[in-house]
């Protein structure tokens, strides 16, 4: 658990972690390869060292040159440990498992899924990525003893036309790991064009593969027999950096994030700002002066703000629990709509334990009335639903007056890595217990 003393003001530098969403599709393409493949910026959590941790498993060569570097070489699978209960078991405590699908089937045309784990956020559906596989050629077959999901293909995989349901980010990446092997061309209409899928492609491009439309919502992929080995380094992860923009505002400290990737952050300074959070970007570093106060924008006829997610380049999910947060303490007030999930804010009933002044109008919506520092949030004990909920709870609790108890603290290291480290640097009076 963590134990945080809120009310410091922070100040200093911070580099953002490697993309977390980004580095579970980028390992999972190191099976595409015989070939040597070098990843860098790796970030050191939970979720990313299980999924490196899988690979050796199965029998993928392993060599961590630092806890960000690491090479990797599949030249020698074990299907018969893919078929084992240890396995199962194993890839079930992570979400990020059902990656290693599309390349597996491209390359040795069978491949297994665990029905997921991870953040309890709601039903996420695997439908799109099954269905994507069965469209180039899959049998699909799902074992209900074991809940375990078996695709095969005899033949190899063939190029097709799809339009998704959903652009679902990580459908879209294992279906596209899946093309870059097929026979023939495959076209996918409605793809998640997310930053983490244009590295993906940019990847997958340098390793021989024939991806087009990078960054657009319709990409064709002219299928290869085989993929070379390559060097990738993955971009700063937008969610950290959308986090410390939060924690900044929320804590009146004076912070710069540096390398942050500015280019690749789409939209997210701009939902900041509306909520009157100054920042200036200086090169590839954003700084954040200390503000005694910061007011939410409204809509230019005067209606009050609303702040939803939607699929790349719009606001993402992942943030919208930081923005909540950074609203108890804003001048004015804004509406939160969590479209993609529907548990995401279920967290809320704690910030109001802690004096914040939220309506949760259903699962989808919360109201967030601002305190403008009127009033400072109290310490309280609490628990980590998830990932995102539990940084949001981390920032709520510094901010406050007193002391903050936070449980199930591995939600939090699941995503960032080493962060109550990180956090003390900046002056934040936060213990591991």
């Amino acid at each position: 658990m963590f134990e945080v003393r809120g009310g410091n003001r922070l100040k200093g530098d911070i580099i953002p972690q490697g993309a977390k969403n980004e580095a579970l599709q980028i390992i999972s393409a190191v099976l595409l390869t015989a070939e040597k493949v070098t990843i860098n910026n790796i970030p050191d959590i939970l979720d990313v060292n299980l999924l490196i941790e899988l690979l050796g498993d199965i029998g993928v060569k392993v060599n961590r040159l630092t806890r960000a570097s690491c090479e990797f070489q599949a030249d020698d699978i074990d299907f018969d440990y893919l078929e084992s209960a240890e396995f199962k078991k194993k890839s079930g405590r992570l979400r990020g498992s059902v990656m290693m699908a599309g390349p597996l089937l491209a390359r040795f045309g069978k491949a297994y899924i665990p029905k997921p784990g991870g953040d309890k956020i709601g039903r996420r559906r695997l439908d799109t990525h099954v269905i994507g596989f069965e469209k180039l050629g899959a049998k699909f077959h799902y074992d209900t003893d074991d809940n375990y999901f078996r695709l095969e293909t005899s033949g190899g995989l063939k190029g097709t036309y799809m339009l998704l349901d959903e652009p679902s980010v990580t459908g879209t990446a294992n279906i596209v790991m899946a093309a870059v092997l097929a026979h023939g061309t495959t076209t996918i209409y409605n793809a998640a064009c997310e930053p983490y899928l244009q590295q993906l492609s940019k990847m997958l491009n340098s390793m021989g593969a024939k991806i087009s439309g990078v960054g657009s919502n319709m990409l064709v992929i002219e299928g290869v027999t085989v993929l070379k080995g390559c060097t990738h380094a993955m971009l700063p992860d937008m969610i950290e950096i959308g986090s410390f923009i939060g924690l900044a505002a929320m804590t009146q400290s004076e912070i710069t994030i540096k390398n942050a990737g500015v280019q690749h952050l789409g939209i997210i300074p701009e939902k900041f700002r509306l909520l009157g959070i100054q920042m200036d970007i200086k090169g590839d570093d954003i700084y954040i002066p200390q503000q005694d106060s910061y007011e939410i924008q409204t809509f230019i006829d005067g209606s009050i703000l609303t702040i939803s997610d939607h699929p790349w380049p719009g606001f993402t999910p992942d943030l919208l629990s930081i923005v909540l947060v950074v609203a108890t303490q804003a001048k004015g007030s804004v509406m939160i709509h969590q479209k993609m999930f529907e548990s995401r804010l279920f967290f809320v009933d704690k910030l109001i334990d802690m004096g914040a002044q939220i309506i949760l109008c259903d699962p989808h919506r919360a109201a967030v009335i601002g305190l403008g520092r009127q009033h400072k949030l109290r310490g309280i004990t609490m628990s980590s639903p998830d990932i995102r909920a539990g940084v949001a709870l981390l920032i709520a609790a510094l901010s406050a007056e007193g002391k903050s108890t936070i449980h199930n603290i591995d939600q939090i290291d699941r995503g960032y890595q080493y962060i109550d480290e990180r956090l003390r640097n900046l002056g934040a009076d936060i213990k591991r217990v």
